[in-house]
C-alpha cells in the first residue's frame, strides 16, 4: 500500500500558466464538473467534481493551461486525497494567491462518497 499511497505525486504534468492580476481583493471560483483520475490500487477510473477557489495576489490562473494540467490526471494513478492536495500545491506554486482552496467531491464507490478539502494557507496545528 505504501507504493500506491505515493503514486502520482511526482509525475510531471503540463505547467499552469498565469497572467498579471489587475484588481485587489476578489475571489475566483472555478468548477470542474468532469474531473477524472485512476485509482492506483485498482486501476479503476475515479470521477468527481472539483471546485477551485482563490483570491489572487499578483497573478491569476490562465484557464486553458489549467484545463490541460487537469487533463493530465485522466490517466494518472493517484488517490483522490493526493490529487486534491497536489492540485492545491501546484496552484499555489503557480500564482502565489492570498488564499486558496480545492474541494473534490468524488462519485460513490462501494456505497461511499468522499469529499476532500485542502486549504492555503495551511492551518498551523
Amino acid at each position: 500500500m505504501e507504493k500506491e499511497a505515493k503514486a502520482g505525486l511526482r509525475k510531471k504534468l503540463p505547467p499552469i500558466e498565469t497572467f498579471p492580476n489587475q484588481f485587489p481583493d476578489y475571489e475566483i471560483k472555478i468548477e470542474i464538473p468532469e474531473f477524472t483520475s485512476v485509482c492506483p490500487k485498482t486501476a479503476f477510473p475515479d470521477f468527481g467534481v472539483l471546485e477551485i477557489r482563490y483570491t489572487p495576489d499578483k497573478y491569476c490562473l490562465e484557464l486553458k493551461s489549467l484545463k490541460l494540467y487537469l487533463l493530465g490526471y485522466r490517466n494518472l494513478g493517484i488517490f483522490y486525497e493526493n490529487a486534491v492536495n497536489r492540485i492545491l500545491d501546484d496552484i499555489v506554486k503557480a500564482c502565489r494567491p492570498v488564499r486558496a482552496s480545492v474541494i473534490g467531491e468524488f462519485n460513490p464507490r462501494g456505497g461511499m462518497m468522499s469529499t476532500i478539502e485542502a486549504h492555503y494557507p495551511k492551518s498551523r496545528k
